[in-house]
């Protein structure tokens, strides 16, 4: 029996009975659906957490002190990231830029309006490290820190709460506590991150100047953290480990004995949290798959059925001449076919169900060829496995005996 006539003869006994055959279908379509909305939506966020990363510097890499006990409590982060460290980590192989980081609390204050919100201190270098662009005005300068100038650079956020929407508050000051700052530039906004935070709320000033004018720096030679920038991605952990060599040899640390600072990296971020989001997946993609097994049990009953409602047709198939290979096969290409019709509706479905979600949940549309292959593959795999033994039970009947079916 041919390929082409065996297809049509499969094909027209299932329209025989089309509502059945679309309820054998559904837990296939399901099945399939459910694996690739969870796979879509997992790479979708996958992607959308690398581009968060992107955009906040890919090569970016953060040093903080460690975080001290006392008596086993927690007395929070250390002072051991100082000037030297600063001046050690300009002159390096991998990185490219290096900034300060120091904060203080204080109160916005511009005419009636005001704000609560934070000052961070750095330097120039900590644009090209956060991927910040100027909207307007200029970035405060080297000259700018060494004379612990009363200049800031502020994002859109705080643009909105003091001056109101598109106003330009390039050379008014703000008060912040009981120091004014000269408004010199405004950032590009760059909305919340994946966490929630708004980061157009927020006040750049010159490292020095949060250092020498506002009280709660009392030592002014350390810095609450260090921001650096790798000469590029592939080259971060690199530059990590070449950042930590000199916080070793200017910190004193013999060998063996523990950091006084930790190292952080986007890499290893994005690495952390895509394999978090890949064991999600696989999770979620598991609890779905087993649709696809209620699907082929599904298939197998029906096929069952199937045998024995055309028991006399298999016998008159026998008797004018058919082999048991081809009774096989017909019941075989049966199965196939049902499953890949309800693999095929599945992946329409699922698509559309992913490209719905993505939007509704705000997250890059993103198609997995791998998912659609390997759902093709499991749907032929899945008829296979589940039509053979109905189709064995036909193929092994006698002949004479199925004629005398009733």
């Amino acid at each position: 029996m041919g390929i082409i006539n065996l297809i049509k003869i499969s094909i027209t006994a299932l329209l025989r009975n089309k509502g059945r055959a679309f309820l054998t279908m559904l837990g296939i379509i399901i099945g399939i659906a459910s694996v690739i909305v969870m796979v879509s939506l997992g790479q979708s966020s996958t992607q959308n957490v690398r581009s968060e990363l992107s955009s906040m510097g890919s090569n970016m890499i953060m040093i903080m002190p460690e975080r001290q006990m006392r008596g086993g409590v927690d007395v929070g982060s250390g002072n051991s990231l100082t000037q030297k460290d600063l001046k050690s980590l300009q002159n390096t192989k991998y990185v490219r830029y290096v900034s300060p980081s120091v904060s203080s609390q204080a109160q916005l204050v511009f005419g009636s309006k005001n704000h609560s919100g934070s000052l961070q201190g750095v330097s120039p270098d900590y644009l090209e490290i956060r991927k910040y662009g100027m909207a307007s005005g200029i970035m405060f300068t080297d000259e700018h820190v060494r004379s612990n100038a009363k200049v800031c650079v502020i994002g859109q956020t705080i643009v909105d709460e003091l001056f109101g929407s598109g106003a330009d508050p390039i050379g008014k000051s703000i008060r912040c506590g009981r120091v004014p700052l000269k408004v010199i530039g405004v950032l590009e906004s760059k909305g919340q991150n994946q966490m929630g935070q708004d980061q157009d709320d927020i006040v750049l000033v010159p490292y020095t100047t949060i250092q020498t004018r506002f009280a709660g720096n009392k030592n002014r030679n350390n810095f609450n953290m260090i921001f650096a920038s790798a000469t590029s991605e592939e080259e971060s952990e690199l530059a990590a480990t070449e950042i930590t060599y000199i916080l070793r040899n200017n910190h004193n640390i013999k060998e063996g004995d523990e950091d006084d600072f930790d190292i952080r990296t986007q890499q290893e971020l994005l690495s952390t949290i895509s394999s978090i989001t890949e064991v999600l997946t696989l999770l979620l993609s598991a609890i779905a798959s087993i649709s696809l097994i209620v699907g082929g049990i599904g298939i197998m009953n029906i096929m069952y059925v199937t045998v024995t409602e055309r028991t006399r047709e298999i016998g008159l198939r026998m008797a004018i001449g058919a082999k048991q290979r081809d009774v096989m096969l017909q019941f075989l290409s049966e199965s196939v076919i049902l499953s890949l019709i309800g693999g095929i509706i599945g992946i329409f479905f699922g698509l559309i169900i992913a490209y719905v979600a993505s939007k509704f949940m705000n997250l890059p549309y993103v198609v997995s060829q791998s998912a659609i292959g390997i759902s093709f593959l499991v749907c032929a795999a899945t008829g296979v496995f589940f039509g053979w033994y109905p189709a064995r039970k036909a193929a092994n009947m006698d002949p004479i005996s199925a004629l005398r079916y009733e």
